[in-house]
């Protein structure tokens, strides 16, 4: 069973994969720097104690402030969520999900340089 975390618990899992480990307190100010406006603390405590007893974030209660660090590796979340996308919105067509994403978003020219690189790779194979 693969655990399939909502667009808020990304949200606070990519802090805790960016940051390691932290506190409600950390999350909720990267948080609301992230969306630009002033998100809740107990929004931010609440959603982290579900994430917990979900098994996205385990919760280190020895201290009077309790940090959390996510338990979801962070690649294997990226590949179910990219294979999700490609198979439901992409009829399974990795490379129209690219040509999307390059349409859609700047790409810097350090960006174009290393996935051409990786096509390269792919070609020599």
């Amino acid at each position: 069973m693969s655990i399939k975390p909502t667009e808020s618990e990304l949200e606070i899992l990519q802090i805790l994969w960016q940051k390691g480990a932290g506190t409600v307190r950390e999350v909720n100010e990267e948080l609301s720097k992230i969306k630009q406006t002033e998100i809740g603390y107990t929004t931010t405590l609440k959603l982290m104690q579900l994430m917990h007893e979900k098994g996205l974030v385990e919760r280190d209660a020895s201290n009077r402030t309790h940090v959390y660090k996510a338990l979801l590796n962070q690649q294997k979340t990226q590949k179910n969520l990219v294979n999700k996308l490609i198979d439901s919105a992409f009829n399974g067509s990795a490379s129209q999900l690219v040509m999307q994403a390059l349409s859609n978003h700047q790409t810097s020219p350090q960006e174009l340089e290393a996935i051409k690189k990786y096509l390269e790779q792919l070609n020599q194979k």
